[in-house]
This record gives C-alpha cells, structure tokens and sequence, in this order.
C-alpha cells in the first residue's frame, strides 16, 4: 500500500495490486504450459493417429482453453463456476448442506458444537504475563492456533485528520510487523454491529439513580432508558492472530500447553501495538467472552438473554461444545442458522486508483436494513525472504505482457508502473501482506432478505469495492467471518497459488 502527499491535499492510498503470473493468451504460467502440452499433443495425434483424431484433440484442447480464457465481472472463469456448481451438487446429494445438532442431531456426544469448517476446532484457556485469561483456539486440519483481541474503537469522530494519519500509519507498521513475527500464518479484523438492547444502558442508569434526586429527573431518566435503545446499535471489534504449530517448515508440532506458555508472553507486546493504532482499549479474549461471541452469531436471539444476565451481575454459564447452532442449513447464495438468516459476500476487487482513509466507513457503520452486519478483513503477512522474490515475479511478469505485443494496452503500461512502486517500495523497507474482505449480513426475517441485499450492493459502491456472494459455500464463509482465526487457502483442495497462474 503507497501513500501519496502533495501539499495540503488530503492523504490518499492505493497501489493494491493482485500477483499475476506471465504466460500468453491471457494465460498464466500453468495455463500456458497446459496449451503447450495441448499443441504437442496435437501434433503426435496428427503423426500417429490421422487428421481426424488431431481435430478432435484440438477442438477438445480450445474448448478447454476458451473455459480458462472465459471469465465474467469478478474474474472468475467458466472452470471455477462449474467446479464450484459441481461440488454444490455433490454437497447437496449428500447431505452435508444441513446441519442438526443437540441430543437429537447429528453431533456426537448430543452437544451443539459448531458445524462444517470450525467443527475440529478446539478451545483451551491461559493466563498470559499480565493475569489476563485468553483463550487458544486449536484447528487440527491445519494445524494453527489462534487468539483473539477485543477492542474498543476510538473512531474518527470529532478526532483531527493528521490524528487519524497516525493512526492509518501506525497500523500498517503493525500488519508489517506481523510479518517478521515467529510463526504468525495470517490475522483478521472483525467489525460487528448490531441492536443494541439496552441492558447495559439500564443497569448503569438503575446502579446510579439517587432515589431522593427530584421526580423530574428520575422520571427522565427512565423515559431515557426506555426510549434510547430503540434503534441504536452496538459495535464490537475484534481481531484474530493465527499462529502455525511447527517453528519451521518440517518441524515438530507444538502442542497448546507450549504454545500458550509461549502466547503468554508475546500477547502483551501485540495488544500495546494495537492500542496506537486507534483500536483503543485491547484486551485478548477470555475463553467465556469469545463463548458468547459465537453463540450470539450463529443465535442472534440469544443476544437479549446474555445481556440482560449481565445487567443482572450473572454470567451466563457458556462452554465451547454448546455455542454452536442447533439447526442449520445452507443454500446455494444463503445461510439459514438458528433465528436468522445469513448471506456473506467476498471481495473480488480491491478498490482501484486512490482511497482515502474513510473509504470504508459507509460500510463498517450499522445500516438500518441489516440487522447484524460483519465485515472481517482477512490478512496473510509475508516474510520479508519470500516478499522480494514475490515482488520481482510480479514485476517480471506486468513486463512481459507489455512486451508481448507491439500495442500495448493503456493497463498493461499502468501494471508496469504499479508493481515497480511496489518492488521499490519492498526494497526500502515496506511490507507485504495479501488481504479480501468478507462482508456478512444477518436479518431475523427471510422477507427482509431483498432489501439486506440490496443494502450491500449500495454500501460496496460506496466503498469501491467489488463484491459477489460465496456462491455454494456459504456456510464456510459464514465461518471465516467469524474470529476463529481460520485461514481459508489452507482449506481447500487447489492450492491458491495454482488457480492464480492457470
């Protein structure tokens, strides 16, 4: 990310850039060496079998290359869209799209443990170096632990620009940071909002009331009470840290007693960085706080009960086998779970040309059309060993396809320009992280599923973004959104690396 000053003008940023690899046709490198086996494949059936043979060949080869070369508005091609339509089928055929849960679901042991990619994950609680409990969330499949950092968010109201510059700056040293971390796999940023139901509001207010204040008084401060929460909404932050199990490449696995002896001491350093940059108040998430997160997301009614038994100095008494849905099912652009209705979107397109600092505030505010919304910004920080030769590939590869042709598009001279800033700015010392974006919305009727759609389109506009649903995984997606420190890439079958070059 580059920031660009001229005088006065307010601070901008830009150059996101998505790494390409170089080949022809519109081909990356496997996709051209696919159409070179092809083309050799062709040429053996016209020496070995006949014409005949070699045209069926080939037009099997173009057929198969026009599916590659085919892509729509996000940039997915026809290959993509048809896996993604198969393996919905196969989901569907099978079963695995509905979820119950409980003494009478499908789970073992009868309890409400979380459904599809977030099932294996196991919890354990630590103390870390400054007596504060967290919780150390274990994904057997990929072998990361995770933790979790609730914030509360100064935001930007009625705060300077050259403040919230700062701020802008102060975080991106901390996501480069990230990267010369030991072990750190990938972080995210979650920005829930959602009804506020005024159980706090009324607990305070009933704590501090002097009965013997005037009448005038006490009875404005019920109206307050009553009136106020009608309408307002809440909002929480939370930011999730995954670490991998081995120190190295082919190293021996930690198990969570080591890891969380060795997260106890690190967790002080990365919640004091978070503080100076505008998250304010950072605190990692204690195993009962993080219990309640996810139970209240997949069950949004249970949102009223939790609170108001802590306005009643109770806790709720939550373990990690029960916060998971007792009934749920996905379909091919929604999610049904529990008492609402749920759709997540993914970016496919960062923001082009140049953004300023509240390019994204639209979006992360509460809307009125969307009960619940979630945006959770996803992060893989990149080693300063593997950013460079990143950098250089992608430099090499925007030359390339400028020189492929004598004509030039005005976008290849542009991807040029790009990824030099890019690889200069990796050479003096900046940086390099991969991020997307998830957006979820929740309703708790299905009748208002239109206008909560139409709310999204509206606010990605605003925030020049490029978003399209998760299409036949959004049951997947809707767990990634949540703090669980899940990292997608390492989830599915083609590795992303490979789809980036076909």
């Amino acid at each position: 990310m580059a920031a660009v000053e001229t005088g006065r003008s307010p601070r901008t940023y830009g150059n996101w850039r998505r790494p390409t690899s170089a080949g022809i046709l519109g081909l990356g490198s496997v996709g051209t060496a696919l159409l070179l086996v092809g083309l050799i494949m062709v040429v053996l059936m016209v020496m070995i079998a006949g014409l005949l043979e070699a045209v069926v060949v080939a037009g099997v080869l173009g057929a198969v290359m026009l599916a590659v070369l085919t892509k729509d508005s996000h940039g997915r091609s026809l290959v993509s869209r048809a896996g993604a339509r198969a393996a919905w089928w196969s989901a569907r055929s099978r079963g695995t799209h509905i979820y119950r849960s409980g003494p009478l679901g499908r789970a073992e042991w009868g309890t409400f443990q979380l459904p599809g990619l977030a099932a294996p994950i196991r919890m354990s609680e630590f103390t870390d170096s400054y007596g504060r409990p967290f919780a150390l969330l274990y994904t057997p499949a990929t072998s990361n632990f995770s933790i979790v950092i609730g914030t509360e968010p100064d935001g930007a109201a009625l705060v300077d620009q050259e403040q919230i510059d700062i701020w802008v700056a102060d975080w991106g040293h901390w996501l480069a940071g990230l990267g010369d971390e030991p072990g750190v796999e990938a972080a995210s940023v979650t920005i829930e909002t959602a009804p506020d139901s005024g159980s706090r509001l009324r607990r305070e207010v009933e704590l501090n009331l002097d009965e013997n204040a005037p009448t005038f008084a006490r009875e404005m401060l019920r109206e307050v009470v009553m009136r106020y929460p009608a309408g307002s909404s809440t909002v929480k932050a939370y930011v999730a840290i995954t670490f991998t199990a081995a120190h190295r490449t082919g190293g021996k696995r930690r198990q969570a007693e080591e890891m969380g002896r060795e997260l106890a001491a690190r967790l002080p350093g990365l919640t004091g960085g978070l503080q100076a940059t505008g998250a304010g108040a950072a605190h990692p998430l204690s195993g009962q706080e993080l219990c309640e997160a996810i139970r209240i997301a997949y069950d949004p009614a249970a949102a009223v009960l939790i609170d108001e038994a802590h306005a009643a100095g109770e806790v709720p008494e939550l373990s990690w086998p029960d916060v998971g849905p007792a009934a749920a099912q996905a379909s091919w652009d929604g999610y049904r779970h529990d008492s609402a209705y749920s759709c997540t979107w993914a970016m496919s397109q960062a923001p082009r040309g140049t953004v300023q600092s509240g390019v994204l505030a639209r979006l992360l505010a509460p809307h009125r059309d969307i009960a619940r919304k979630r945006v959770t910004l996803l992060y893989r920080p990149i080693d300063a060993a593997r950013a460079a030769a990143i950098v250089e590939a992608d430099l090499r590869a925007a030359e390339f396809r400028m020189t492929a042709t004598s004509k030039p598009a005005a976008r290849d001279s542009l991807a040029v320009r790009s990824a030099a800033a890019t690889a200069s700015e990796e050479a003096s010392g900046a940086g390099l992280v991969q991020f997307g974006m998830l957006v979820t919305a929740t309703v708790g009727d299905p009748a208002r599923e239109a206008d909560a759609r139409a709310a999204v389109d509206n606010l990605a506009a605003t925030a020049r973004l490029r978003l399209r649903p998760v299409y036949g995984s959004q049951d997947s997606a809707f767990a990634a959104s949540l703090p669980l420190g899940l990292v997608l890439p390492k989830h599915i079958k083609i590795p992303a690396e490979l789809r980036e070059k076909l």
